[in-house]
């Protein structure tokens, strides 16, 4: 089995990483957090002129056709840069369940439109619904569409949640493929929050100085963030793993997503804790960028299944 990314999949990951690089995305998600999503939504339509709403939707329906090692190395810029709204759902959940319940509503999606999803119990709120231009809500293998309800808060100030109610029914879809696709869109946004972690840490830790040394000159702060950097690029294996387990409907294809939504997860979680004690009581304030990320984390963690749930999928595999 071969994990190495080729040069098509490296080239994309750098053309969205440029995109994303000139947008100023701290503004972006700090307008976002504020309620003014226009700078947030702008960014979303420039993705969608790249292809990557539309990534995993057939070129029938104005898609890329592409498949899920695409889509998380998509994922995986959007989550290092803390892309705000509904990311997975979007291009991840979404099409799957448009394809099979409404494959008319799919061009749309394609062209920038927003999608957002509830699926009790383990996805019992649907993300940024008051953003969103489509909610849909499963029940079962039954795709509805859905309107907001009440809305609650998050670590994540970016990130809406929206209790919902069946509206129009739509049909029949795979709910399962659904769920897989959209936890493992969520690790790959996780190994991006966390790649970005370390960047943010490292550099910092070249840059700030006590009696007269930079801090990243010490041993124990050089151990942390190699700590860091071994963990993220031992979960990059089980995510592309993964993602290959998906693409070729492999029966171990569950047991992989839930694999690699654990190690991704962790993975990122470390490299937060240890961005926090690298930056010291900085790391803590809202002013500085990295909450943007250490709070991003935190709500990601949980969503498109807990850890736990994703262990116990693990368990009853083997």
């Amino acid at each position: 089995m071969r994990f190495a990314l080729d040069s098509s999949h490296t080239d994309f990951a750098d053309s969205i990483d440029a995109l994303l690089s000139k947008s100023d995305m701290p503004a972006v998600v700090r307008a976002w957090n504020a309620g003014d999503t226009a700078p947030g939504l702008k960014v979303w339509q420039r993705l969608a002129e790249t292809g990557v709403n539309g990534l995993i939707i057939d070129e029938a329906h104005d898609g890329l056709g592409a498949d899920a090692i695409d889509l998380v190395v998509a994922a995986e810029q959007l989550g290092r840069h803390a892309v705000p709204g509904p990311v997975a759902e979007t291009v991840a959940v979404a099409p799957v369940l448009l394809a099979g319940a409404a494959p008319d509503r799919l061009s749309a999606l394609a062209e920038g439109s927003l999608a957002t999803v509830a699926a009790p119990p383990l996805v019992p709120f649907a993300v940024d619904a008051d953003v969103a231009d489509l909610t849909l809500l499963v029940d079962g293998t039954t795709v509805t569409t859905a309107t907001a309800g009440e809305r609650r808060g998050s670590v994540d100030r970016s990130r809406g949640l929206f209790s919902v109610t069946a509206a129009e029914t739509l049909g029949d879809a795979d709910a399962s493929r659904a769920f897989d696709l959209g936890a493992l869109a969520t690790s790959a946004q996780l190994l991006g929050l966390g790649r970005r972690m370390l960047e943010i840490s490292t550099e910092y830790a070249t840059q700030r100085k006590q009696f007269g040394k930079a801090i990243g000159s010490q041993q124990s702060i050089k151990h942390h963030l190699a700590g860091v950097a071994v963990g993220l690029e031992m979960a990059r294996p089980l995510l592309l793993g993964a993602a290959m387990a998906v693409r070729d409907d492999s029966p171990t294809a569950r047991r992989d997503v839930s694999a690699a939504k654990v190690a991704c997860g962790d993975a990122a979680y470390r490299a937060s804790r240890i961005a926090l004690q690298v930056h010291g009581a900085i790391g803590y304030t809202m002013e500085h960028d990295l909450s943007l990320w250490l709070t991003k984390t935190r709500a990601l963690l949980t969503a498109w299944g807990t850890p736990a749930e994703h262990r116990a999928r693990v368990m009853e595999a083997l």
